[in-house]
């Protein structure tokens, strides 16, 4: 395709960062184009097991703790999110389970609520009404030292950043520049899967096994910096 055919569909004022990034290059700027979705498809994917991963071990922690559906108690009149401190959580949880309606099981209300929700279950609220139990699920997480705690609100943040890079992958923002610069640069997106990583290692999950023939990330990636 031409790139003023190109250009025209995806439109210029998009296109322009990545000319940019290419020294006015328009068969590049395309190649680096479809190279960002490659890597964006790629980040989602192991971003999406990630968030399997996490909100399973959530769901078997509390579980056990707490006791089978206790996600659909946990919103009802007198449940641990039943305060104001909790409110979102529980509407949340109270809008899945009104989306649901008769076709409720509690698989299908954990499979219903977003990264952000189990993101929260690390906030200061969430993860003290619940028994400030959680980090349990992290056996391989290492001890706080004077520099850096590892507790909930580590997590919570580093969480944060994983939920922030799924959204800008969802409403298609480019991952494959320095932030807000029109430089290409892969740094954000290793930096991000090596955080995806490092979890579940500490989550001790053999990633490389739960993502044979998934993950070619640092294959897009070096084929970007290689452009």
């Amino acid at each position: 395709m031409k790139y003023v055919d190109f250009e025209n569909i995806i439109t210029p004022l998009r296109m322009n960062r990545y000319l940019t990034a290419c020294n006015g290059n328009s068969r590049q700027a395309m190649t680096l184009y479809r190279k960002n979705l490659k890597l964006s498809q790629e980040l989602f994917t192991v971003i999406s097991c990630f968030e399997i991963a996490l909100r399973n071990a959530i769901d078997k922690h509390y579980s056990s703790t707490l006791g089978n559906n206790w996600l659909q108690k946990a919103a009802q009149p007198g449940g641990i999110f039943d305060n104001n401190n909790c409110r979102l959580t529980r509407s949340n949880i109270a809008d899945a389970l009104s989306s649901l309606n008769t076709g409720y099981t509690h698989n299908k209300l954990v499979a219903e609520l977003g990264f952000g929700f189990w993101r929260y279950m690390f906030s200061n609220h969430q993860f003290r009404a619940a028994g400030q139990t959680l980090l349990e699920i992290f056996p391989a997480k290492p001890a706080s030292t004077p520099a850096i705690q590892y507790n909930a609100n580590y997590i919570f943040s580093e969480l944060a950043k994983l939920n922030n890079l799924r959204n800008r992958m969802a409403h298609h923002e480019p991952i494959c520049f320095i932030p807000r610069q029109p430089v290409k640069n892969t740094a954000y997106a290793r930096q991000h899967y090596n955080l995806i990583l490092q979890l579940f290692q500490w989550m001790q999950i053999d990633e490389a096994s739960l993502l044979y023939g998934l993950d070619h990330i640092n294959t897009v990636c070096t084929e970007i910096d290689n452009l």
